[in-house]
C-alpha cells in the first residue's frame, strides 16, 4: 500500500511521465482526473487524498472543506489565482507553485511582442500574403534607440527583459512599489509613478502578478494617459489589463496598439473586437512554453508537493502564513 495519495486535478500535458517519476520516489499513488470546477474536485478526490496538482482547476474552500486530509495543492506555474489563498491557509494547506521557471521564455516573449509591434511585422506579413507588396502600409515605424519601455512589476522574468533590452538602446522607466533596493544602479532603470510610466513611455510591458489590487490597474485613466504613439504588451495575467478600457482606448486611437499572450477569457472569445484590430497581436498564452521549460514545470511542481508530504521545507510555498498553523 503507498503511503501517499496523490491527484492531478487537470491537465493538458501530452505525458505526466516527469510528475509520476517524482511521486514514485516518495511511495504515492497518482490519481488522474480532468476536473476544473471545485465540485467536479470534489467528485474526483478520493476523500483522504493528501496532495492535488494542478493546472486549471479552481481550488477554494468546498475544496479545502470536502478533503479533510489534504496537506499540499501544488500549482502548474507561477500565478496562483485559481487558488483561494486565505482559505488555504485558514485550513492549514500548503500552497506551492514554480516561481523561478520560464523566466528566459516570459520574457523573450515580451521582447518578440515589443519587437512585432514596433516593426509592424505581424501587420506586414499579412498584407504580403493577401497579395500585397507596400511598405507604406506599415507606417509610421520609429527607431527603437533612444525610445523608452515602462516596465509594470519588477520581479525576476522583467529583470531579464531589462537586461535583454538594453542592447536597443531603450530607456527603462519601472513601476513596481515593493521593488527591492539597488536596482536601479544594478538594471539601470529609474523607478517612477505609474502614471508617470503610462504617460511617459513608447512601449509598456505588463509583469505584474494578479491579485486583488492589480485586477484592472491598467484601465480607462491609464490608457488616457498614454502617447498616440504606444504600444501595450501583456504577458503576466489578461486581467491586470481592464479589457474592455483597452479596447475602448484602441478604438479610439489613445495608443498605437497591443500584442497580448494572456487575455481576461482564454480561451478568448471568437466575438471579442481584439480579434478584429489589425494594430493587436495576440498569442494563445504560449510565452510560458519550450520544451526545456515544460519538463522543469512538471518536475519542480511534482516535487513541490513531495517535499510537503515528506516534512520538507517546499521552495516555493506561496502562503507562508500557514507556517504559523
Amino acid at each position: 500500500m503507498s503511503k501517499f495519495k496523490v491527484m492531478v486535478t487537470d491537465y493538458e500535458y501530452e505525458t505526466l511521465e516527469y510528475e509520476e517519476k517524482v511521486l514514485e520516489e516518495i511511495d504515492a499513488q497518482f490519481l488522474k482526473a480532468q476536473a476544473r470546477t471545485e465540485e467536479e474536485v470534489i467528485e474526483a478526490a478520493p476523500e483522504d487524498i493528501e496532495g492535488l496538482l494542478v493546472q486549471y482547476a479552481q481550488i477554494g474552500e468546498k475544496v479545502f472543506k470536502a478533503l479533510p486530509d489534504l496537506k499540499v495543492v501544488a500549482r502548474y506555474g507561477i500565478g496562483v489565482d485559481t487558488v483561494d489563498l486565505k482559505a488555504a491557509t485558514e485550513y492549514g494547506v500548503k500552497v506551492v507553485n514554480v516561481a523561478e521557471y520560464c523566466q528566459d521564455e516570459v520574457s523573450d516573449q515580451a521582447l518578440a511582442l515589443l519587437l512585432a509591434c514596433a516593426r509592424k511585422t505581424v501587420l506586414l506579413n499579412n498584407d504580403v500574403k493577401a497579395g500585397n507588396w507596400d511598405f507604406n502600409v506599415g507606417k509610421p515605424i520609429y527607431r527603437l534607440r533612444g525610445r523608452s519601455l515602462g516596465i509594470v512589476g519588477f520581479g525576476k522574468i522583467p529583470h531579464k527583459l531589462a537586461e535583454k533590452t538594453a542592447a536597443f538602446g531603450l530607456e527603462l522607466l519601472v513601476y513596481d512599489p515593493f521593488v527591492d533596493e539597488g536596482v536601479e544602479e544594478e538594471y539601470g532603470v529609474e523607478l517612477v509613478e505609474l502614471d508617470e510610466l503610462m504617460e511617459k513611455a513608447d512601449f509598456i510591458s505588463v509583469h505584474a502578478p494578479l491579485n486583488e489590487k492589480t485586477r484592472h490597474m491598467i484601465s480607462t485613466k491609464e490608457f488616457k494617459l498614454m502617447k498616440e504613439s504606444a504600444f501595450i504588451v501583456n504577458t503576466a495575467r489578461g486581467a491586470v489589463i481592464d479589457e474592455a478600457a483597452l479596447i475602448e482606448a484602441l478604438e479610439n486611437e489613445e495608443l498605437a496598439g497591443a500584442g497580448l499572450d494572456v487575455t481576461e477569457q482564454e480561451p478568448i472569445e471568437k466575438d471579442n473586437p481584439l480579434l478584429e484590430m489589425d494594430n493587436v497581436i495576440i498569442n494563445p498564452h504560449v510565452g510560458w512554453y519550450s520544451e526545456d521549460a515544460l519538463v522543469e514545470l512538471k518536475t519542480r511542481a511534482a516535487e513541490g508537493v513531495a517535499d510537503v508530504l515528506v516534512d520538507n521545507k517546499p521552495k516555493y510555498l506561496v502562503n507562508q502564513d500557514v507556517l504559523d498553523k
